[in-house]
């Protein structure tokens, strides 16, 4: 059911009232991601890079109208995060926000179409929203994993694409109530698979992604009382599969973990997660 702010039927049947931070992941997967981070009034989109006739489908599934998304925010400039985010911006009138090194992959224009900011420079949204860009190594890529506040103590990651956790991102993770990192590849699929040895080696290296065992260690040591909720995202569909990663993230983090664990899907939107909760709301297609 749509509540006119990307509000979705929770269990109980009533809406989710505007408190905390929503992460609501449209869909993850080296095809497209695209995830909405939401606090009061404000919605940010993080990252677009399904087309964007499909964004547009999958943030009408989730209760989003287009020009209810104040802003976009690129990780890095891969087309599976960036596709369609410049075309998206002027058509809902959003803001887009990058790295100067992702705005010079794409070739936006400083003045016209972007605004960047520095790594470890937070973004103030609105008052009730801020998100802290955390350097994480990928590829030629100069990527930011994302720390979301909203100024009342709530914080929310999102963690992708990545080959290991350097101090800074592990130091910021440490206070998050929620969670959404990649969990890419199964290492016995990923070295037994059809891919060359050279792309193999590419993957799992520093500037790869992160395999189950790496992101269910990860988790082991940020765990905390207060995480709440994890969504394990971005699961190469030929090296992985949703329950190889949940149970190898599991084993790692066991009985210390009492929230809620979810795969976030190459076709979603499915569920959405607020701060201050661990189960999560369903979204289900009208």
């Amino acid at each position: 059911m749509d509540y006119g702010h990307g509000f979705v039927e929770r269990s109980s049947g009533t809406a989710h009232e505007s408190m905390g931070i929503g992460i609501t992941h449209l869909g993850s997967g080296s095809r497209g991601n695209a995830t909405i981070v939401s606090s009061g009034d404000c919605n940010v989109l993080v990252d677009c890079g399904f087309s964007l006739k499909q964004t547009e489908k999958r943030l009408g599934i989730a209760g989003f109208e287009p020009n209810s998304i104040d802003s976009i925010v690129v990780t890095h400039h891969h087309k599976d995060h960036s596709g369609s985010a410049l075309r998206a911006s002027k058509k809902w009138g959003s803001k887009l926000h990058c790295n100067l090194g992702t705005a010079s992959k794409m070739g936006w224009d400083l003045m016209e179409e972007c605004t960047t900011f520095g790594n470890l420079e937070r973004v103030q949204f609105s008052s009730e929203l801020s998100m802290l860009p955390v350097p994480v190594p990928h590829d030629d890529a100069d990527n930011v994993a994302l720390i979301a506040s909203d100024g009342n103590g709530d914080r929310a990651a999102i963690v992708t694409d990545l080959g290991e956790a350097p101090q800074d991102l592990i130091k910021h993770l440490s206070g998050c109530n929620h969670i959404s990192i990649e969990a890419n590849y199964d290492h016995q699929r990923l070295v037994g698979g059809p891919y060359p040895d050279s792309l193999k080696r590419r993957i799992s290296g520093r500037g790869g992604h992160l395999s189950n065992r790496q992101a269910g260690e990860i988790l082991l040591e940020v765990l905390h009382d207060d995480l709440e909720s994890i969504v394990l995202c971005h699961l190469s569909e030929k090296n992985n599969a949703p329950h190889l990663a949940e149970s190898e993230v599991l084993m790692a983090i066991g009985d210390r973990f009492a929230g809620n664990i979810s795969i976030s899907k190459q076709l979603g939107p499915e569920f959405s997660y607020w701060t201050g909760q661990s189960e999560p709301n369903s979204i289900v297609a009208a």
